[in-house]
Protein backbone atom coordinates (compact mmCIF):
# COMPACT_ATOMS: atom_id res chain seq x y z
CA UNK A 1 0.00 0.00 0.00
CA UNK A 2 1.41 3.37 -1.06
CA UNK A 3 1.95 6.17 1.47
CA UNK A 4 -0.67 8.91 1.71
CA UNK A 5 -0.20 12.50 2.74
CA UNK A 6 -2.25 15.39 4.03
CA UNK A 7 -1.70 18.94 5.23
CA UNK A 8 -2.36 19.13 8.96
CA UNK A 9 -3.62 22.52 10.15
CA UNK A 10 -4.20 22.71 13.87
CA UNK A 11 -3.86 24.72 17.05
CA UNK A 12 -2.90 23.24 20.41
CA UNK A 13 -3.71 24.30 23.98
CA UNK A 14 -2.61 23.40 27.48
CA UNK A 15 -5.51 22.84 29.91
CA UNK A 16 -5.76 21.61 33.49
CA UNK A 17 -7.80 18.65 34.67
CA UNK A 18 -10.73 20.75 35.91
CA UNK A 19 -11.29 22.71 32.69
CA UNK A 20 -14.60 21.95 30.94
CA UNK A 21 -15.16 22.13 27.21
CA UNK A 22 -17.19 25.19 26.14
CA UNK A 23 -20.27 24.99 23.92
CA UNK A 24 -18.63 24.09 20.61
CA UNK A 25 -21.93 24.04 18.69
CA UNK A 26 -22.11 27.81 19.11
CA UNK A 27 -19.05 28.39 16.92
CA UNK A 28 -19.84 30.11 13.58
CA UNK A 29 -20.78 27.61 10.86
CA UNK A 30 -21.10 24.72 13.32
CA UNK A 31 -24.60 23.24 13.35
CA UNK A 32 -23.92 20.37 15.76
CA UNK A 33 -21.28 18.31 17.50
CA UNK A 34 -21.20 14.55 16.92
CA UNK A 35 -21.18 12.06 19.74
CA UNK A 36 -17.71 11.89 21.32
CA UNK A 37 -15.40 9.07 20.21
CA UNK A 38 -12.97 7.67 22.78
CA UNK A 39 -9.60 6.26 21.71
CA UNK A 40 -6.59 4.80 23.50
CA UNK A 41 -3.53 5.72 21.46
CA UNK A 42 -0.05 4.31 21.80
CA UNK A 43 2.80 6.00 19.95
CA UNK A 44 6.54 5.39 19.89
CA UNK A 45 8.67 8.22 18.49
CA UNK A 46 11.98 7.44 16.78
CA UNK A 47 15.05 9.62 16.27
CA UNK A 48 18.83 9.41 16.19
CA UNK A 49 20.86 9.49 19.40
CA UNK A 50 21.61 13.14 18.61
CA UNK A 51 17.90 13.92 18.04
CA UNK A 52 18.53 15.10 14.48
CA UNK A 53 14.83 14.87 13.56
CA UNK A 54 13.71 16.89 16.57
CA UNK A 55 16.36 19.53 15.80
CA UNK A 56 14.75 19.95 12.37
CA UNK A 57 11.17 19.88 13.75
CA UNK A 58 10.46 16.57 11.99
CA UNK A 59 8.67 13.75 13.80
CA UNK A 60 8.55 10.03 13.08
CA UNK A 61 6.27 7.73 15.06
CA UNK A 62 4.60 4.34 15.05
CA UNK A 63 1.04 4.74 16.35
CA UNK A 64 -1.71 2.26 17.10
CA UNK A 65 -5.12 2.39 18.73
CA UNK A 66 -6.67 5.09 16.55
CA UNK A 67 -8.33 5.45 13.19
CA UNK A 68 -5.05 5.99 11.33
CA UNK A 69 -2.72 3.30 12.68
CA UNK A 70 0.64 3.32 10.95
CA UNK A 71 4.01 5.01 10.64
CA UNK A 72 3.61 8.79 10.53
CA UNK A 73 6.24 11.29 9.39
CA UNK A 74 5.47 14.98 9.88
CA UNK A 75 7.37 17.80 8.19
CA UNK A 76 7.04 21.48 9.19
CA UNK A 77 5.37 23.71 6.60
CA UNK A 78 4.58 26.94 8.43
CA UNK A 79 3.25 28.04 11.80
CA UNK A 80 0.41 25.68 12.72
CA UNK A 81 0.84 23.63 9.53
CA UNK A 82 2.60 20.31 9.03
CA UNK A 83 2.67 17.83 6.16
CA UNK A 84 1.85 14.34 7.43
CA UNK A 85 2.97 11.34 5.37
CA UNK A 86 1.24 8.15 6.47
CA UNK A 87 2.85 4.76 5.79
CA UNK A 88 1.06 1.45 6.43
CA UNK A 89 1.68 -0.19 9.79
CA UNK A 90 3.17 -3.38 8.34
CA UNK A 91 4.82 -6.03 10.48
CA UNK A 92 7.72 -3.95 11.80
CA UNK A 93 7.44 -3.17 15.49
CA UNK A 94 10.93 -2.47 16.84
CA UNK A 95 12.70 -1.36 13.66
CA UNK A 96 11.64 1.48 11.36
CA UNK A 97 10.80 0.14 7.85
CA UNK A 98 13.29 1.21 5.18
CA UNK A 99 10.59 3.03 3.19
CA UNK A 100 9.96 5.22 6.23
CA UNK A 101 13.66 5.73 6.92
CA UNK A 102 14.16 7.04 3.39
CA UNK A 103 11.58 9.74 4.01
CA UNK A 104 13.87 11.30 6.63
CA UNK A 105 17.28 10.35 5.18
CA UNK A 106 18.27 13.96 4.58
CA UNK A 107 18.26 14.48 8.35
CA UNK A 108 19.31 11.09 9.75
CA UNK A 109 21.62 9.92 6.94
CA UNK A 110 23.25 6.62 7.92
CA UNK A 111 22.67 7.00 11.66
CA UNK A 112 20.48 4.47 13.48
CA UNK A 113 16.92 5.36 14.42
CA UNK A 114 16.00 4.36 17.96
CA UNK A 115 12.93 4.85 20.21
CA UNK A 116 13.23 8.13 22.14
CA UNK A 117 9.74 8.75 23.56
CA UNK A 118 6.66 6.63 24.23
CA UNK A 119 3.26 8.34 24.47
CA UNK A 120 0.03 6.90 25.81
CA UNK A 121 -2.92 9.13 25.09
CA UNK A 122 -6.53 8.83 26.23
CA UNK A 123 -8.28 10.82 23.50
CA UNK A 124 -11.86 12.00 23.28
CA UNK A 125 -12.69 13.31 19.79
CA UNK A 126 -15.44 15.91 19.28
CA UNK A 127 -16.34 16.39 15.60
CA UNK A 128 -17.80 19.76 14.62
CA UNK A 129 -20.39 19.38 11.86
CA UNK A 130 -21.98 21.78 9.39
CA UNK A 131 -25.75 21.65 8.56
CA UNK A 132 -25.11 18.87 6.00
CA UNK A 133 -23.25 16.72 8.48
CA UNK A 134 -19.83 17.41 6.98
CA UNK A 135 -16.96 17.49 9.47
CA UNK A 136 -15.53 21.01 9.68
CA UNK A 137 -12.98 20.32 12.40
CA UNK A 138 -12.11 17.95 15.19
CA UNK A 139 -11.33 18.86 18.76
CA UNK A 140 -9.26 16.24 20.54
CA UNK A 141 -9.31 16.28 24.34
CA UNK A 142 -6.08 14.44 25.18
CA UNK A 143 -4.76 13.13 28.48
CA UNK A 144 -1.15 12.27 27.75
CA UNK A 145 1.53 10.27 29.57
CA UNK A 146 5.02 10.56 28.09
CA UNK A 147 7.91 8.27 28.96
CA UNK A 148 11.51 9.15 28.15
CA UNK A 149 14.27 6.69 29.00
CA UNK A 150 16.00 7.69 32.21
CA UNK A 151 13.24 10.03 33.41
CA UNK A 152 10.01 9.77 35.35
CA UNK A 153 6.80 9.65 33.28
CA UNK A 154 5.24 13.07 32.65
CA UNK A 155 1.48 13.58 32.30
CA UNK A 156 -0.59 16.49 31.07
CA UNK A 157 -3.83 17.39 29.37
CA UNK A 158 -4.15 19.31 26.10
CA UNK A 159 -6.68 20.23 23.44
CA UNK A 160 -6.02 20.06 19.72
CA UNK A 161 -8.29 21.67 17.14
CA UNK A 162 -7.60 20.35 13.64
CA UNK A 163 -9.31 21.59 10.49
CA UNK A 164 -10.98 19.04 8.24
CA UNK A 165 -13.32 20.80 5.78
CA UNK A 166 -13.49 24.13 7.63
CA UNK A 167 -11.32 27.19 7.09
CA UNK A 168 -9.02 29.24 9.29
CA UNK A 169 -11.80 31.54 10.43
CA UNK A 170 -13.16 28.59 12.40
CA UNK A 171 -9.80 28.14 14.12
CA UNK A 172 -9.76 31.83 15.01
CA UNK A 173 -13.27 31.68 16.44
CA UNK A 174 -12.44 28.52 18.39
CA UNK A 175 -9.29 30.15 19.77
CA UNK A 176 -11.27 32.92 21.47
CA UNK A 177 -13.83 30.49 22.89
CA UNK A 178 -11.27 27.98 24.18
CA UNK A 179 -9.14 30.66 25.80
CA UNK A 180 -12.14 32.10 27.54
CA UNK A 181 -12.77 28.62 28.96
CA UNK A 182 -9.29 28.61 30.52
CA UNK A 183 -7.09 27.10 27.81
CA UNK A 184 -3.61 28.51 27.13
CA UNK A 185 -1.55 28.24 23.96
CA UNK A 186 0.50 25.04 24.13
CA UNK A 187 3.95 25.36 25.63
CA UNK A 188 5.44 23.40 22.73
CA UNK A 189 4.67 22.77 19.06
CA UNK A 190 4.02 19.04 19.64
CA UNK A 191 3.66 16.36 22.29
CA UNK A 192 7.11 15.11 21.35
CA UNK A 193 8.69 18.54 21.83
CA UNK A 194 7.09 18.81 25.27
CA UNK A 195 8.25 15.34 26.26
CA UNK A 196 11.83 15.94 25.15
CA UNK A 197 12.02 19.43 26.62
CA UNK A 198 15.56 20.79 26.80
CA UNK A 199 17.07 17.50 25.65
CA UNK A 200 16.85 18.80 22.07
CA UNK A 201 20.08 20.64 21.17
CA UNK A 202 19.64 24.36 20.51
CA UNK A 203 19.74 25.29 16.83
CA UNK A 204 21.85 28.25 15.73
CA UNK A 205 19.48 31.13 14.94
CA UNK A 206 22.02 33.19 12.98
CA UNK A 207 20.60 36.15 11.06
CA UNK A 208 22.13 38.44 8.46
CA UNK A 209 23.51 41.57 10.17
CA UNK A 210 22.10 44.95 9.16
CA UNK A 211 25.56 45.94 7.87
CA UNK A 212 26.90 42.63 6.60
CA UNK A 213 30.40 41.70 5.59
CA UNK A 214 30.90 39.88 2.31
CA UNK A 215 31.18 36.54 4.13
CA UNK A 216 27.80 37.22 5.76
CA UNK A 217 26.18 37.49 2.33
CA UNK A 218 27.71 34.15 1.41
CA UNK A 219 26.53 32.50 4.59
CA UNK A 220 22.98 33.80 4.18
CA UNK A 221 22.69 32.79 0.52
CA UNK A 222 24.43 29.44 0.90
CA UNK A 223 22.39 28.70 4.00
CA UNK A 224 19.16 29.25 2.06
CA UNK A 225 20.30 26.75 -0.59
CA UNK A 226 21.26 24.12 1.98
CA UNK A 227 17.84 24.52 3.57
CA UNK A 228 16.24 24.14 0.13
CA UNK A 229 18.15 20.87 -0.35
CA UNK A 230 16.82 19.61 3.00
CA UNK A 231 13.27 20.49 1.95
CA UNK A 232 13.49 19.13 -1.59
CA UNK A 233 15.05 15.78 -0.70
CA UNK A 234 11.85 14.26 0.79
CA UNK A 235 9.83 15.69 -2.10
CA UNK A 236 12.08 14.06 -4.70
CA UNK A 237 11.70 10.73 -2.91
CA UNK A 238 7.89 11.11 -3.00
CA UNK A 239 8.08 12.10 -6.70
CA UNK A 240 6.44 15.49 -6.08
CA UNK A 241 6.08 17.36 -9.42
CA UNK A 242 8.99 19.73 -10.20
CA UNK A 243 10.88 18.64 -7.07
CA UNK A 244 13.94 17.38 -8.97
CA UNK A 245 14.19 20.69 -10.81
CA UNK A 246 14.02 22.69 -7.57
CA UNK A 247 16.59 20.40 -5.95
CA UNK A 248 19.00 20.87 -8.87
CA UNK A 249 18.54 24.64 -8.81
CA UNK A 250 19.54 24.71 -5.14
CA UNK A 251 22.71 22.72 -5.89
CA UNK A 252 23.54 25.05 -8.79
CA UNK A 253 23.04 28.16 -6.72
CA UNK A 254 25.30 26.78 -4.02
CA UNK A 255 28.01 25.76 -6.50
CA UNK A 256 27.83 29.20 -8.03
CA UNK A 257 28.12 30.95 -4.67
CA UNK A 258 31.18 28.91 -3.75
CA UNK A 259 32.83 30.15 -6.96
CA UNK A 260 31.70 33.78 -6.75
CA UNK A 261 32.78 34.18 -3.13
CA UNK A 262 36.27 32.68 -3.56
CA UNK A 263 37.89 35.94 -2.39
CA UNK A 264 36.49 35.26 1.10
CA UNK A 265 35.78 31.50 1.12
CA UNK A 266 38.64 29.00 1.05
CA UNK A 267 38.95 27.83 -2.53
CA UNK A 268 40.23 24.33 -1.81
CA UNK A 269 37.45 23.59 0.67
CA UNK A 270 34.85 25.17 -1.59
CA UNK A 271 35.99 23.32 -4.68
CA UNK A 272 35.75 19.96 -2.90
CA UNK A 273 32.10 20.69 -2.18
CA UNK A 274 31.55 21.99 -5.72
CA UNK A 275 32.75 18.67 -7.15
CA UNK A 276 30.27 16.78 -5.00
CA UNK A 277 27.42 19.14 -5.84
CA UNK A 278 28.16 18.72 -9.54
CA UNK A 279 28.03 14.94 -9.12
CA UNK A 280 24.69 15.17 -7.32
CA UNK A 281 23.15 17.52 -9.88
CA UNK A 282 24.28 15.16 -12.63
CA UNK A 283 22.63 12.19 -10.94
CA UNK A 284 19.40 14.13 -10.59
CA UNK A 285 19.57 15.64 -14.07
CA UNK A 286 18.99 12.54 -16.20
CA UNK A 287 15.40 12.08 -15.06
CA UNK A 288 14.63 15.81 -15.09
CA UNK A 289 15.97 16.34 -18.62
CA UNK A 290 14.00 13.36 -19.93
CA UNK A 291 10.87 14.74 -18.27
CA UNK A 292 11.30 18.12 -19.97
CA UNK A 293 12.00 16.55 -23.36
CA UNK A 294 8.92 14.34 -23.14
CA UNK A 295 6.69 17.36 -22.64
CA UNK A 296 8.41 19.29 -25.43
CA UNK A 297 8.27 16.55 -28.07
CA UNK A 298 4.68 15.60 -27.25
CA UNK A 299 3.69 19.16 -28.11
CA UNK A 300 5.98 19.34 -31.17
CA UNK A 301 4.65 16.17 -32.77
CA UNK A 302 1.05 17.19 -32.02
CA UNK A 303 1.60 20.38 -34.03
CA UNK A 304 2.72 18.49 -37.15
CA UNK A 305 0.17 18.05 -39.96
CA UNK A 306 -1.29 14.56 -39.63
CA UNK A 307 -0.34 13.62 -43.21
CA UNK A 308 3.32 14.42 -42.45
CA UNK A 309 3.61 12.19 -39.40
CA UNK A 310 5.02 8.99 -40.88
CA UNK A 311 4.78 6.09 -38.47
CA UNK A 312 4.62 5.91 -34.70
CA UNK A 313 6.71 9.03 -34.11
CA UNK A 314 5.29 10.35 -30.82
CA UNK A 315 5.15 6.88 -29.34
CA UNK A 316 8.72 6.07 -30.35
CA UNK A 317 10.08 9.27 -28.81
CA UNK A 318 8.00 8.85 -25.67
CA UNK A 319 8.98 5.19 -25.23
CA UNK A 320 12.64 6.14 -25.39
CA UNK A 321 12.36 9.05 -22.98
CA UNK A 322 10.18 7.10 -20.55
CA UNK A 323 12.95 4.53 -20.38
CA UNK A 324 15.56 7.23 -19.84
CA UNK A 325 13.41 8.78 -17.10
CA UNK A 326 12.89 5.45 -15.36
CA UNK A 327 16.60 4.65 -15.43
CA UNK A 328 17.48 8.21 -14.42
CA UNK A 329 15.11 8.22 -11.47
CA UNK A 330 16.51 4.91 -10.26
CA UNK A 331 19.98 6.42 -10.47
CA UNK A 332 18.86 9.50 -8.58
CA UNK A 333 17.31 7.41 -5.82
CA UNK A 334 20.50 5.37 -5.55
CA UNK A 335 22.53 8.56 -5.23
CA UNK A 336 20.27 9.83 -2.44
CA UNK A 337 20.83 6.54 -0.58
CA UNK A 338 24.62 6.61 -0.97
CA UNK A 339 27.26 7.24 1.67
CA UNK A 340 28.73 9.82 -0.70
CA UNK A 341 25.53 11.85 -0.46
CA UNK A 342 25.39 11.53 3.32
CA UNK A 343 28.94 12.87 3.65
CA UNK A 344 28.07 15.74 1.31
CA UNK A 345 25.18 16.65 3.60
CA UNK A 346 27.58 16.56 6.56
CA UNK A 347 29.94 18.88 4.67
CA UNK A 348 27.10 21.29 3.89
CA UNK A 349 26.12 21.45 7.55
CA UNK A 350 29.72 22.29 8.45
CA UNK A 351 29.95 24.84 5.63
CA UNK A 352 27.04 26.85 7.00
CA UNK A 353 27.89 26.42 10.68
CA UNK A 354 31.56 27.35 10.24
CA UNK A 355 32.27 28.83 6.78
CA UNK A 356 35.97 28.36 5.83
CA UNK A 357 36.79 32.05 5.51
CA UNK A 358 40.03 33.41 4.06
CA UNK A 359 41.35 36.55 2.45
CA UNK A 360 40.15 40.11 2.71
CA UNK A 361 36.63 39.93 4.14
CA UNK A 362 35.40 43.50 4.08
CA UNK A 363 32.08 45.25 4.42
CA UNK A 364 29.86 43.88 1.68
CA UNK A 365 28.77 47.35 0.56
CA UNK A 366 32.39 48.04 -0.46
CA UNK A 367 33.33 44.61 -1.85
CA UNK A 368 30.34 42.91 -3.43
CA UNK A 369 30.44 45.05 -6.58
CA UNK A 370 33.94 43.72 -7.31
CA UNK A 371 32.64 40.15 -7.13
CA UNK A 372 29.78 40.96 -9.50
CA UNK A 373 32.17 42.70 -11.88
CA UNK A 374 34.37 39.59 -11.94
CA UNK A 375 31.42 37.37 -12.89
CA UNK A 376 30.27 39.90 -15.50
CA UNK A 377 33.71 39.90 -17.16
CA UNK A 378 33.67 36.11 -17.15
CA UNK A 379 30.43 36.15 -19.14
CA UNK A 380 31.75 38.82 -21.50
CA UNK A 381 34.81 36.69 -22.30
CA UNK A 382 32.56 33.75 -23.11
CA UNK A 383 30.56 35.94 -25.50
CA UNK A 384 33.77 36.98 -27.28
CA UNK A 385 34.71 33.33 -27.72
CA UNK A 386 31.25 32.59 -29.14
CA UNK A 387 31.58 35.41 -31.64
CA UNK A 388 35.00 34.14 -32.70
CA UNK A 389 33.84 30.54 -33.15
CA UNK A 390 34.74 29.10 -36.53
CA UNK A 391 32.26 26.22 -36.62
CA UNK A 392 28.65 25.84 -35.55
CA UNK A 393 29.62 23.11 -33.07
CA UNK A 394 32.21 25.42 -31.50
CA UNK A 395 29.67 28.25 -31.34
CA UNK A 396 27.09 25.95 -29.72
CA UNK A 397 29.64 25.03 -27.07
CA UNK A 398 30.63 28.63 -26.36
CA UNK A 399 27.01 29.82 -26.19
CA UNK A 400 26.41 27.12 -23.59
CA UNK A 401 29.38 28.53 -21.66
CA UNK A 402 27.80 31.99 -21.91
CA UNK A 403 24.60 30.56 -20.45
CA UNK A 404 26.47 29.02 -17.53
CA UNK A 405 28.29 32.31 -16.92
CA UNK A 406 24.94 34.14 -16.99
CA UNK A 407 23.62 31.75 -14.35
CA UNK A 408 26.57 32.49 -12.08
CA UNK A 409 26.08 36.23 -12.54
CA UNK A 410 22.35 35.88 -11.87
CA UNK A 411 22.90 33.96 -8.65
CA UNK A 412 25.66 36.32 -7.53
CA UNK A 413 23.33 39.26 -8.05
CA UNK A 414 20.59 37.46 -6.10
CA UNK A 415 22.94 37.09 -3.16
CA UNK A 416 23.79 40.80 -3.28
CA UNK A 417 20.18 42.04 -3.03
CA UNK A 418 20.35 42.58 0.78
CA UNK A 419 23.07 45.19 0.15
CA UNK A 420 22.49 46.56 -3.36
CA UNK A 421 18.69 46.24 -3.44
CA UNK A 422 17.00 47.02 -6.76
CA UNK A 423 20.33 47.41 -8.54
CA UNK A 424 21.21 43.79 -7.85
CA UNK A 425 17.67 42.58 -8.52
CA UNK A 426 17.73 44.28 -11.93
CA UNK A 427 21.09 42.72 -12.79
CA UNK A 428 19.79 39.31 -11.75
CA UNK A 429 16.74 39.73 -13.99
CA UNK A 430 18.89 40.69 -17.00
CA UNK A 431 21.21 37.75 -16.46
CA UNK A 432 18.18 35.46 -16.17
CA UNK A 433 16.95 36.76 -19.53
CA UNK A 434 20.23 35.67 -21.11
CA UNK A 435 19.97 32.33 -19.35
CA UNK A 436 16.44 31.75 -20.65
CA UNK A 437 17.22 32.73 -24.25
CA UNK A 438 20.30 30.55 -24.40
CA UNK A 439 18.46 27.80 -22.56
CA UNK A 440 16.27 27.49 -25.63
CA UNK A 441 19.40 27.28 -27.75
CA UNK A 442 20.97 24.53 -25.64
CA UNK A 443 17.69 22.59 -25.53
CA UNK A 444 17.61 22.67 -29.32
CA UNK A 445 21.18 21.34 -29.50
CA UNK A 446 20.35 18.43 -27.19
CA UNK A 447 17.06 17.76 -28.99
CA UNK A 448 18.74 17.63 -32.39
CA UNK A 449 21.22 15.07 -31.15
CA UNK A 450 18.43 12.89 -29.77
CA UNK A 451 16.35 13.17 -32.94
CA UNK A 452 19.30 12.15 -35.08
CA UNK A 453 19.91 9.08 -32.90
CA UNK A 454 16.27 8.04 -33.08
CA UNK A 455 16.06 8.69 -36.83
CA UNK A 456 19.08 6.45 -37.47
CA UNK A 457 17.53 3.69 -35.36
CA UNK A 458 14.18 3.99 -37.19
CA UNK A 459 15.99 3.78 -40.54
CA UNK A 460 17.97 0.73 -39.45
CA UNK A 461 14.72 -0.90 -38.32
CA UNK A 462 13.27 -0.37 -41.79
CA UNK A 463 10.96 2.47 -40.77
CA UNK A 464 10.31 5.92 -42.23
CA UNK A 465 12.41 8.65 -40.57
CA UNK A 466 10.87 11.52 -42.57
CA UNK A 467 9.06 13.11 -39.62
CA UNK A 468 12.19 12.94 -37.46
CA UNK A 469 13.89 15.03 -40.15
CA UNK A 470 11.09 17.60 -39.99
CA UNK A 471 11.41 17.78 -36.21
CA UNK A 472 15.17 18.15 -36.53
CA UNK A 473 14.70 21.07 -38.93
CA UNK A 474 12.27 22.69 -36.49
CA UNK A 475 14.88 22.36 -33.76
CA UNK A 476 17.50 23.96 -36.01
CA UNK A 477 15.16 26.90 -36.49
CA UNK A 478 14.58 27.12 -32.72
CA UNK A 479 18.31 27.14 -32.13
CA UNK A 480 18.96 29.79 -34.80
CA UNK A 481 16.17 32.02 -33.49
CA UNK A 482 17.43 31.84 -29.93
CA UNK A 483 21.01 32.49 -31.06
CA UNK A 484 19.90 35.56 -33.01
CA UNK A 485 17.76 36.74 -30.09
CA UNK A 486 20.77 36.56 -27.79
CA UNK A 487 23.06 38.56 -30.08
CA UNK A 488 20.34 41.20 -30.43
CA UNK A 489 19.94 41.31 -26.66
CA UNK A 490 23.63 41.33 -25.75
CA UNK A 491 24.52 44.98 -26.71
CA UNK A 492 21.82 46.24 -24.33
CA UNK A 493 23.16 44.32 -21.35
CA UNK A 494 25.45 46.46 -19.25
CA UNK A 495 26.72 46.02 -15.69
Amino acid sequence: MAPTEQLEIETKYDVDEQTSLPALHELPGVASVAQPVELDLEAVYYDTAELDLACNKVTLRRRTGGEDDGWHVKFPVSSGERLEVHHPLGRAVQKVPITVVRAVRVHVRDHELVPVVSLNTRRVVHRLLDPDGQVLAELADDRVTATVEGAEPDSWREWEVELVAGDRSLLEAADAVLRSAGAEPASGPSKLARALGDRVPAVDQWELPSKPRTSDLFRAYAGAQVQAIRERDPEVRRDVPDSIHKFRVATRRLRSALATYRPVVDREAGDRIRVELKWLAGELGVARDAEVQREHFAAEVAEQPAELVMGRVAGRIDDHLRGVYKEGRAGAMAALESVRYFRLLDALDELIAKPPLVGDDRKAAKQISDLLDHDWKRMRKAVKRAKAAETSAEEDHELHEVRKAAKRLRYAAESAVPVLGDEAADLSARAEEVQEVLGEHQDSVVSRDLLRQLAVQVHLDGGNSFTFGRLHAAEEIRGTNSRNAFFELWPNLKL
